[in-house]
């Protein structure tokens, strides 16, 4: 079952402790624009279940908890791997942050951000704060997160605002891997 926003995470302790340490990690951040209006565009990334449309990657989104103060999913990537998003903030109409990760497992924290540019159109912004290479200290992580960590998780999100856009335009789900296949979740 699903923790309330702010409550405890998979390992008990208290999330809103954990954000600033979530916040010290290198981070990658994307973003994108959409000829739609904010309120337009948070319909389609707040929706329980939208990224079995709009993510290239996704064999499976599961709503587990999806109600005004508790929000909640499981997502199965093309290779199988299964990851819980647990959201920690939910900023109506604005965006949201959430940590993903397997049960039990190591989290990432992502930001979605959405910024107005005029009345049709929006910016959508996702930064994600991984736990690859977290333990490590940054002067040791650096080169690996520049080289390998960064390049692959820009790819991803690319890939997946790609996604939303392409669900916006048409009407129809995106198809997997359709700007080719990623290493991590192919």
């Amino acid at each position: 079952m699903a923790q309330r926003i702010g409550g405890l995470d998979q390992s008990g302790r208290n999330m809103v402790d954990d954000l600033a340490s979530y916040q010290t990690r290198h981070s990658v951040s994307y973003t994108l624009e959409y000829p739609v209006s904010q309120p337009e565009l948070w319909q389609l990334i707040s929706r329980g279940g939208n990224l079995n449309e709009c993510h290239p990657f996704c064999l499976e989104n599961e709503v587990i908890d999806w109600e005004k103060d508790a929000h909640s999913d499981r997502l199965v990537y093309l290779n199988g791997m299964t990851y819980i998003r647990q959201f920690l903030h939910w900023d109506e109409g604005n965006g949201y942050a959430l940590i993903i990760g397997t049960e039990g497992g190591p989290q990432s924290y992502v930001v979605w951000q959405l910024t107005e540019i005029s009345p049709t159109s929006t910016k959508l912004s996702i930064t994600v704060y991984p736990y690859l290479l977290a333990k490590l200290p940054k002067a040791i992580s650096f080169l690996p997160y520049l080289l390998y960590i960064r390049p692959k998780l820009r790819t991803y999100l690319k890939s997946v605002l790609n996604g939303f856009s392409y669900y916006n335009a048409t009407g129809k789900a995106v198809p997997r891997n359709h700007w080719g296949r990623h290493t991590w979740f192919s």
